[in-house]
């Protein structure tokens, strides 16, 4: 075993430094001359079409630009008797990549620091008696902290335990507001720019020749207006397929997205952005969907500190910028083109698995393309020597 061991080492030592060429042969067969020129189309095509004319590989690229955005919601609705604009129902008021507006209110009037009744639904509020309810415990799904005793539930004919808090609690005295419907025609004006430090080019979604008298009156239009970012809610959501009549009621977060796809091989004027809108939080009947917050407005009457609690349900836009650009380079182009020379000769190690297993008298076609010679002073372990023709399996 020895020296079984020892031969394979050594044939292979002196098979390492054997050289080996291809052998050219030719196959007269119709259905293997198919299969080779089908390979070859579908290889070339892929890389001229995919490769090269939609990914574009001939141009060095850029993903992560640089990006910056400014918000300004305009509009005035009429609640009732009380007229709201942009500074009670728009936060934050300063603008950013994330703005949201104020669709419905839920409001507790009159809030202020003292005891009153938890409300009933909250777990192991409802009693009968003092021991019931222990002194200095916290119930974090509750709305303060119990101060041991057992009360009448304010009108009512059962007792909760009493709570020190903001009194009275917002389950029991919210009262709601109607929908600001009137916000459908709220606009959203997006100023967007962009800058490809790579190829040093800095684009923006407003064109300077267009002034604010041009942007107070149009609204966006793919094709009549593709450089106006003013967006009516209504148009958004209808974008994103939501009912605005639903967004009232619950809230929801749509993302904007702003999507910038550019050719610098071209005049670098003609890039512009495409935007598209999709709902971003979750639509089922959860407790995580929709869109909601609470904020507090606080004031003095008699001495005494009161705040009135608003929740707030609403449109939170959150708008997100994506930048691909590309332009021509002699690296790239290179690369993909050798790649693209060398997988053709897939084709071959193809046709010649197929010859050498499938076809009729693979036999032959073997004893033909493996071919094991002797020169005098060379050994020569070759894929052929010279050229062959085979047809119909008969070599000539």
């Amino acid at each position: 075993s020895c020296e079984m061991e020892r031969g394979l080492i050594k044939d292979y030592f002196v098979g390492f430094w054997d050289y080996e060429t291809p052998k050219i042969m030719v196959v007269k067969n119709r259905t293997l001359g198919v299969i080779y020129r089908g390979v070859q189309f579908l290889v070339i095509t892929y890389f001229i079409w995919y490769v090269f004319i939609s990914q574009k590989a001939y141009q060095d690229s850029e993903t992560r630009p640089e990006s910056s955005v400014y918000t300004m919601m305009r509009g005035v609705a009429l609640q009732g008797d009380r007229v709201q604009d942009m500074v009670e129902y728009v936060q934050p008021s300063e603008g950013g990549d994330v703005i949201s507006t104020i669709l419905r209110r839920e409001v507790t009037q009159d809030q202020k620091q003292g005891t009153c009744p938890e409300h009933f639904s909250v777990a192991k509020a409802n009693c009968t008696k003092d021991s019931d309810c222990i002194a200095g415990e916290i119930d974090f799904d509750g709305n303060g902290k119990r101060t041991g005793r057992c009360v009448l539930y304010y009108n009512q004919t059962f007792k909760t335990c009493e709570i020190r808090s903001w009194c009275p609690t917002e389950a029991h005295a919210a009262l709601r507001e109607p929908a600001l419907t009137e916000a459908i025609n709220f606009t959203l004006y997006i100023k967007n720019t962009i800058h490809f430090p790579k190829f040093k080019v800095l684009r923006g979604n407003v064109k300077p020749r267009k002034g604010f008298k041009y942007l107070n009156k149009c609204h966006y239009n793919e094709e009549t207006h593709p450089y106006c970012p003013v967006f009516r809610l209504g148009y958004i959501a209808e974008q994103a397929r939501e009912k605005f009549s639903e967004l009232c009621r619950t809230g929801g977060v749509i993302g904007v997205f702003i999507n910038w796809k550019c050719d610098f091989d071209l005049d670098p004027s003609d890039c512009a952005p495409f935007y598209s809108f999709r709902r971003l939080d979750v639509r089922k009947n959860l407790p995580s969907s929709g869109y909601h917050y609470r904020f507090a407005k606080y004031y003095s009457k008699n001495g005494q500190e009161y705040r009135t609690l608003i929740k707030a349900f609403g449109i939170r836009l959150d708008i997100i910028v994506h930048g691909h650009a590309g332009k021509f380079s002699l690296i790239p182009t290179i690369i993909n083109t050798v790649t693209a020379m060398t997988s053709v000769g897939i084709c071959t190690i193809i046709c010649d698995w197929i010859m050498l297993t499938f076809i009729d008298k693979h036999e032959l076609y073997s004893e033909k393309k493996f071919d094991n010679t002797m020169a005098p002073n060379i050994s020569v372990t070759s894929y052929g020597s010279n050229l062959s023709d085979i047809s119909e399996g008969v070599a000539l």
